[in-house]
């Protein structure tokens, strides 16, 4: 394994493919250990996790917990809710008190893009971006990834189509990234209002028709349509948007006959994915990305500590 070159993980871009192969086969053997019902416990004995999320997350945050816990780490996860952040503080006073608690890995999810770099300039520790506005979110394409890899056994020369609020959605950014890098064909399939400004500039094509941006896809990845981040107007009526851009049974046939189904979570199930789409055991492996979000996030703490033993 390359020594990861990298002391914060805050972007997957700009992540050279050869890191990117060495996180996902860490992140193989743990999804193999966690299966096999073995943990860890002795990698991060002495460390402090503090889990940060300036936004509500039940995944992400859950995940990077167990992740933590099954390395032996002490894990503390502060709700913003009933913090000082709440009372005024700023970002930079947070920075400071975490700093002086000697915290030695961050996990951060805040609603502007690029506060994570900003603590990671501030704070001793290493700083693990779990979604940042509609920036990145890192993590999340890393799982993806594993996900795909596991099912199809490559990453390379898939058709990959991104469906849905790809305007809004750090998802997408993250994995419009490494999978570009990782030679996938990526497609962004969406209403012209919900698709980000010369999207074609970053590699990728774009499509406004559901069935010509399914048509021979490898792997078909829903995203959540993200109303709390919308001004009005960008979508007629969530029954519009089912009917026009929802995964259903008919859509999904214009893809392979083993696409894959993903979907981050949280579902709007009758809106961006249809029930009977999302809980078919043959197509969906939205269940597995849970899974091996955990396997993913254990990976990303083993390499930054021992960035940390390096840097000692």
């Amino acid at each position: 394994m390359l020594p990861f070159p990298h002391r914060h993980l805050l972007a997957i871009q700009g992540l050279e493919p050869p890191y990117i192969a060495d996180l996902l086969d860490l992140a193989e053997s743990y999804a193999l250990l966690n299966r096999s019902g073995k943990t860890q416990r002795d990698l991060l004995r002495g460390r402090t996790l503090i889990n940060l999320f300036f936004e509500d997350s039940t995944r992400t945050r859950t995940s990077f917990e167990l992740a933590g816990k099954r390395l032996g780490a002490d894990v503390i996860n502060m709700s913003v809710s009933t913090s000082s952040v709440n009372k005024g503080e700023t970002l930079l006073d947070t920075a400071s008190t975490l700093n002086a608690m000697h915290c030695d890995l961050l996990v951060v999810r805040h609603a502007q893009s690029g506060a994570p770099a900003l603590l990671a300039q501030k704070v001793d520790a290493a700083v693990i971006n779990a979604g940042d506005g509609t920036h990145e979110h890192p993590t999340q394409a890393l799982l993806d990834a594993l996900t795909i890899r596991r099912r199809k056994g490559r990453l390379e020369n898939l058709v990959v189509a991104i469906c849905g609020d790809v305007l809004h959605s750090r998802v997408a950014r993250s994995n419009i990234h490494l999978l570009s890098a990782m030679n996938s064909r990526v497609r962004l399939v969406g209403p012209p209002t919900l698709m980000p400004a010369a999207a074609e500039r970053m590699g990728v094509e774009v499509f406004h028709d559901m069935r010509q941006g399914l048509a021979g896809a490898d792997v078909v990845m829903m995203l959540r349509l993200q109303k709390e981040r919308m001004q009005a107007g960008l979508v007629p009526s969530s029954r519009e948007f089912f009917r026009f851009y929802g995964l259903d049974a008919e859509k999904l046939a214009f893809a392979k006959p083993d696409a894959l189904v993903m979907h981050p979570g949280p579902m709007n199930r009758g809106v961006e994915i249809d029930s009977a789409v999302a809980d078919d055991p043959a197509r969906s492996v939205i269940g597995e990305q849970v899974e091996m979000g955990v396997a993913v996030r254990m990976a990303v703490l083993d390499l930054l500590a021992r960035q940390l033993r390096r840097n000692a």
